[in-house]
């Protein structure tokens, strides 16, 4: 037991350390748009449908849940968002890295019933240090709170494979349907489920009739687990079934400007690579391979799932990294299968001294990747995020009510003034932003019906263009904000958009860089633009999150002056 305590310490110190990064301002799209407004938005108006189901619920009513406890209900927690909105994401991300290191521990309880206790420590510490798992801890969103649910499905599981009883199928059905409410993809978790009943019915012969009652307790189980975190599938179902068939007709919409990686089956079995690490990734493909060849049960528990996960999720228009992680907890117990295997059968043809001296160089191997670059995470989210660094720079250095033009680069409580507010009391913009769309119009730089619209996040990299600095220079616009997650998009795939290429170029040329914060270590960088690597700073360059961030002044025009 100490050594378990060990490892979920290590779980929840790696997950909280961290936990402030850019802070109090929410970076992350989903995070800043999706879990937490809305759990918010039920204690403030006390209407508990999300109009929302493209990411099902069920992580939004266990926040709600959340901040009720910690600000002392709805009052509190309204007042609380008004008056220290990042103390609330906080909150959020803290209650995430709980469920995180809940996840391990459910692990371990899996593969000690499933296997035994070494093989149950062992899955549990590389789910605890896996880099991806570790990264997506520290934000408030659903993917790691989906291994929690997963993981429990799975005890389940395991339970009806070792002994088969009622509970067990009740256990498996709830963790399905809390997993499902959380993400929809999580349901993979099903067929361990499936395979498990069906190895009961043939290896005890029980009554096809025992064996439906037991699966309609599971199914039962699954439906009002998913129900209960998820009410408005049954009381809104036409909403409900809209955000399916979106998903279902254009499953995550269209391919991200920037996705250069055209094959999403191989980016998620590179993600493996770094997301849990070279050697567990092949300890999990030779324990895919031992189970096929000395046990049929554990290949037919275990290997179809994240296959058949990969498959389908590599074949959709967008892949993350992240979006693997319902699959992880199998794979990590996958990969301590295979590596117990090889090393029992090197007791017995070694003995117990080889045994032990390969079994510690084994967790070395097994662990030394995910450790060194999870804390190296922890370093770098511990520091300013750039966003921050450039926000305070520009208070400090570019006038009230300056024209600036900004690239898509930080939320909408980033261009605050915080010194001034309207006579409502409600903050005011401290920079008179340049919108794009207007800068298009003036410039007759677009056809009526691309300005007659709201420009997409989409849209918005390839509708910049070099005539745009012409436009700035004659409006007064002379100060241009950049991000590299943006234009790093850009420079991606040059070839779909040349104009913005020609755009950010002709800045660099044209403009002089008053400010630039770096996120790299002096020296190092900069890492290509990727959607994973570009956000959870894998790469050892890193030394401070945020996109690298340069404050352009231009010189021509009405800005000579």
């Amino acid at each position: 037991m100490l050594v378990l305590g060990i490892v979920l310490a290590v779980a929840l110190g790696l997950r909280v350390w961290g936990a402030r990064q850019g802070l109090p301002f929410a970076y992350n799209p989903d995070e800043q748009y999706h879990f937490v407004p809305k759990a918010v938005g039920f204690h403030k108006t006390g209407d508990f449908d999300p109009h929302y189901f493209i990411n099902p619920p069920g992580l939004t009513y266990i926040l709600y849940g959340v901040f009720g406890v910690r600000y002392g209900g709805s009052d509190g927690v309204v007042k609380a968002f008004t008056s220290d909105s990042g103390g609330v994401f906080l909150t959020a991300r803290l209650a995430v890295a709980v469920l995180g290191t809940l996840a391990v521990f459910l692990l371990y309880l899996v593969g000690a019933r499933l296997f035994d206790r070494r093989a149950g420590l062992l899955a549990a510490a590389l789910l605890a240090v896996s880099f991806l798992a570790v990264s997506w801890s520290h934000l408030a969103v659903n993917d790691v709170p989906t291994t929690a649910a997963v993981a429990l499905s799975l005890l389940g599981t395991a339970g009806i494979l070792r002994r088969g009883w009622a509970l067990d199928y009740v256990l498996a059905g709830a963790g399905l349907g809390l997993a499902c409410a959380i993400k929809y993809t999580a349901g993979i978790v099903i067929l361990p489920l499936l395979v498990a009943a069906a190895v009961q019915f043939r290896r005890e012969r029980v009554s096809i009739t025992s064996i439906a009652y037991r699966l309609g307790l599971a199914l039962g189980a699954t439906l009002a687990t998913f129900v209960l975190f998820n009410p408005y599938a049954l009381l809104a179902p036409r909403e409900f079934v809209d955000g399916l068939l979106y998903l279902s007709v254009t499953p995550e919409g269209e391919p991200k400007l920037g996705q250069a990686d055209k094959n999403g089956i191989l980016y998620y079995m590179w993600v493996l690579s770094w997301g849990l690490g070279w050697v567990p990734s092949l300890a999990a493909l030779g324990g895919a391979v031992t189970a096929f060849l000395r046990d049929r049960v554990v290949a037919l528990l275990l290997v179809p799932a994240p296959i058949l996960y990969i498959l389908f999720m590599g074949v959709q228009e967008r892949y993350f990294g992240r979006w693997l992680l319902p699959v992880l907890p199998i794979v990590c117990l996958l990969a301590a299968y295979g590596t117990l295997a090889l090393l029992d059968a090197l007791r017995r043809r070694r003995g117990a001294v080889v045994a032990a001296a390969a079994a510690a160089l084994a967790v070395v191997a097994l662990l030394a990747q995910s450790v060194l670059y999870s804390v190296h995470n922890g370093f770098v989210l511990s520091r300013a995020d750039t966003r921050n660094l450039t926000r305070d720079w520009l208070l400090e250095n570019v006038p009230p009510k300056s024209r600036v033009f900004f690239d898509r680069i930080a939320p909408r409580p980033w261009f605050l003034d915080p010194g001034a507010a309207s006579p409502t009391g409600k903050a005011r913009p401290r920079w008179r932003e340049f919108p794009l769309r207007r800068a298009l119009t003036i410039g007759h730089l677009a056809p009526p019906d691309v300005l007659a619209k709201r420009l997409q996040p989409e849209d918005y990299t390839r509708r910049l263009q070099p005539g745009l600095i012409d436009v700035f220079e004659r409006q007064r616009v002379c100060w241009v904000v950049t991000g590299s997650f943006q234009y790093g998009r850009a420079f991606a795939e040059p070839e779909e958009v040349p104009q913005a290429v020609s755009f950010y170029n002709q800045l660099a040329r044209r403009a002089k860089v008053a400010y630039l914060a770096s996120p790299y270590d002096p020296g190092e960088g900069p890492v290509a633009f990727n959607f994973d690597w570009s956000t959870d700073y894998y790469p050892l360059a890193y030394r401070r999150p945020g996109p690298e961030m340069i404050v352009y002044r231009l010189p021509g025009g009405r800005c000579a002056s």
